[in-house]
């Protein structure tokens, strides 16, 4: 464009522009001036405050914030005038605005500072976030529905075990033979472990986690006392790192602990000898675990292979630890060490 139609253009043509963009913009659009007083508004501003627009040119702008919130409004307003960059309006907190009928409504507010010369003012666009609003209070409200049913189910699965425990265990009552009866004893702890992980998940308020420390440390109780062992003769000694496993690692994780510690309270320590076992879990990095469960009896038989055909407590804890995707390492160079390493949501 030539110097001389430049020279053509009114000297508003950008005041013009100025304001057509301001009156065909998507959201309510007020100018503010620097003591606070509409001096433009838009279309939309009409709209959704109820207002025409000669009802608010030259008013207040608190005339259009909730009455709870205006003693505080010329605060905030002279705060942003010291540091005029743009930014939202109250970051992080809920926002309201006041229509002329006197309902409330919540908003979104854009400020944008105006400068020319020594004229300062304030350009405000408010949005009216009523409908994404009242859509998250009914995520919020189906995702309470969804977690209140969820722990209603983990609540009965748990109730429904304890129900085959109690038969289970009544059952073992009237066995004689003692190699049933000690079959019995271990399928009762395996049908409670797998109780506890859902009773932990009931009460957690992550119910979609169990804090899996939190359960060791039930599960150990629970087998010294279905066991009887003497806590003076064989202690326990726990090292729990806080570890969250989602309910289809922590069914499969709870049974390798059951059944690694009741073998060790099992078969460890014949002959009324004493010791300890060791029970910890860990962290290995950002998201890997280590389950560990050692014990200083007797040891294993010289003949021993994992992969040989050994009872079902060490068959079961080979197929759960393939279920979970970890690895299972035995140590016998001191204790003797089960130990099984997982990466978490495998």
């Amino acid at each position: 464009m030539t110097q001389s139609a430049m020279d053509d253009i009114p000297s508003d043509s950008a005041d013009q522009r100025f304001e057509r963009v301001v009156e065909y913009a998507p959201n309510a659009m007020i100018l503010i001036s620097a003591s606070g007083l509409m001096e433009m508004v838009n279309a939309q501003t009409e709209i959704i405050f109820g207002y025409a627009r000669s009802e608010l040119l030259g008013q207040p702008i608190e005339m259009l914030v909730p009455e709870r919130f205006r003693k505080g409004h010329p605060g905030l307003r002279g705060s942003f005038s010291q540091n005029p960059n743009p930014r939202p309006m109250g970051p992080g907190r809920d926002l309201f605005a006041l229509r002329k009928d006197g309902s409330e409504f919540p908003v979104e507010i854009g400020l944008n500072p105006i400068s020319s010369g020594d004229r300062h003012q304030i350009l405000a666009a408010i949005s009216d976030i009523s409908e994404r609003k009242h859509r998250e209070q009914q995520i919020a409200r189906s995702l309470r529905e969804k977690e209140t049913l969820l722990s209603e189910v983990h609540h009965r699965v748990k109730n429904n075990l304890q129900i085959v425990h109690s038969l289970l265990d009544m059952q073992t009552a009237s066995v004689e033979d003692r190699q049933a009866r000690d079959a019995l004893i271990d399928s009762c702890n395996r049908v409670r472990s797998m109780a506890q992980i859902h009773q932990s998940l009931y009460q957690s308020e992550d119910i979609a986690k169990v804090n899996f420390a939190n359960f060791c440390e039930g599960l150990i109780s629970s087998l010294f006392a279905a066991y009887n062992v003497d806590i003076e003769r064989i202690k326990v000694v726990t090292d729990l790192a806080e570890v969250e496993l989602a309910i289809d690692q922590a069914v499969p994780c709870g049974l390798i602990a059951n059944e690694l510690i009741s073998n060790a309270l099992k078969h460890a320590f014949p002959n009324g000898h004493g010791g300890e076992v060791r029970v910890s879990t860990r962290m290995t990095d950002n998201n890997s675990v280590e389950l560990r469960v050692s014990d200083t009896g007797r040891g294993m038989p010289e003949d021993f292979k994992m992969s040989g055909n050994n009872g079902l407590g060490l068959q079961l804890i080979e197929l759960l630890v393939d279920q979970i995707g970890g690895s299972l390492i035995i140590d016998t160079s001191e204790d003797t060490s089960f130990i099984i390493k997982f990466t978490l949501g495998n």
